[in-house]
């Protein structure tokens, strides 16, 4: 577990009340109770610095080129010259992150593994996003609905299995070390909280579908997901107000876009 004594006052900058992508960057520094700053959700105007970040006409700060869309994490002067670093995209901040807080693997192979499980899982949280907004994110869900429901069939019945069979063949091949509870070495690492918070929302949006498919994934579905949600800086995340539910954001549960 990464010493509080030894890390800068990090800052996550994301929208407030949602998940969404943010809590890829939390449960990184919850799980090794690191402390971080939760701009948005711990001060009533913080979305208001949030907003310069991503306005068409930021030319960035302090060195720091433009940030694209949240979540970006500030670092307290650790850019050039002892200024502020501020990055924006999740796989590059929990990049960053991982070797700082033990959760990068602990070698270059793991290292290189860890990411690309981490970038796969990020992949099929989009795909779970984009069931409900298949069209453009701008649109309302209710005007497109017709095309969400076509895309949410290909989503369960295609791409779910996919990516839950890809994962349970990763921690069958890491069973020595890992147990069924790490997909990379003997440790718990960003990817394993990528891929559990995934889990944990395609549990929330498509819970018939899940239900229907436990016995196929029993692995990733029950050890490891019962093991990850067992780490001690996790239990007691996941029993605090600062673990947001899901409501609006990248998963929704809406129960026609669900096995029927």
């Amino acid at each position: 577990m990464a010493s509080t004594k030894t890390h800068p006052a990090y800052e996550l900058l994301y929208w407030p009340s949602i998940p969404g992508r943010g809590e890829f960057i939390r449960l990184a520094f919850e799980a090794v109770g690191v402390p971080y700053k939760d701009t948005a959700n711990e001060s009533e105007d913080g979305v208001k610095v949030i907003l310069p970040l991503i306005s068409p006409e930021s030319t960035g700060s302090d060195g720091n080129p433009p940030v694209f869309a949240p979540p970006a994490l500030r670092i307290p002067e650790a850019g050039k010259n002892g200024t502020d670093l501020l990055l924006y995209q999740t796989p590059a901040i929990l990049s960053y992150l991982g070797d700082k807080l033990g959760l990068a693997g602990s070698d270059d192979a793991e290292r290189s593994w860890v990411l690309s499980h981490t970038l796969t899982a990020l992949d099929l949280n989009n795909e779970a996003h984009d069931t409900h907004h298949p069209i453009a994110s701008a649109l309302y869900y209710e005007d497109q609905k017709t095309e969400a429901l076509r895309k949410s069939k290909d989503f369960r019945e295609a791409r779910i299995p996919k990516f839950l069979g890809f994962f349970e063949r990763v921690l069958k091949s890491n069973d020595g070390e890992g147990k069924g509870k790490f997909l990379v070495g003997g440790q718990l690492s960003y990817a394993d909280l990528t891929v559990w918070h995934v889990v944990s929302g395609l549990l929330y949006a498509f819970p018939k579908e899940m239900e229907a498919r436990k016995s196929e994934f029993p692995v990733l579905l029950g050890t490891f997901f019962e093991s990850v949600k067992e780490q001690e800086g996790i239990k007691g995340y996941l029993a605090s107000e600062r673990r947001k539910p899901f409501s609006m954001g990248v998963f929704r549960l809406y129960p026609e876009l669900d096995r029927q």
